[in-house]
């Protein structure tokens, strides 16, 4: 559950595709997102576990933009491995706290 001073971050992945929202579960509205599908993520050669840490980074950086340090990770049901856990780093390094 998120609220608007802490946010739940909710994490979706495809086969080819990961996408990450930072949502406010009250309001029922989403505050921030990112994905790989985004243009400058997209265009970097790089594997998938690595765009995964550039969608957290690029969300953390967004987050703290709107000034949000703190949110709750939701993993969609996935394990905490891979390609989640590479979204979870890069959010980290960029500031959000969960």
């Amino acid at each position: 559950m998120g609220t608007s001073a802490k946010p739940r971050l909710s994490v979706f992945r495809s086969n080819t595709e990961i996408y990450a929202q930072l949502i406010d579960d009250d309001s029922a509205k989403t505050i921030a997102s990112a994905s790989s599908r985004d243009k400058d993520i997209a265009a970097q050669k790089a594997t998938k576990v690595e765009k995964a840490k550039l969608v957290g980074s690029a969300l953390g950086r967004k987050a703290s933009d709107l000034g949000i340090t703190q949110c709750n990770f939701d993993r969609g049901g996935n394990l905490y491995h891979g390609r989640v856990k590479s979204v979870a780093d890069g959010a980290r390094e960029a500031g959000l706290k969960f």
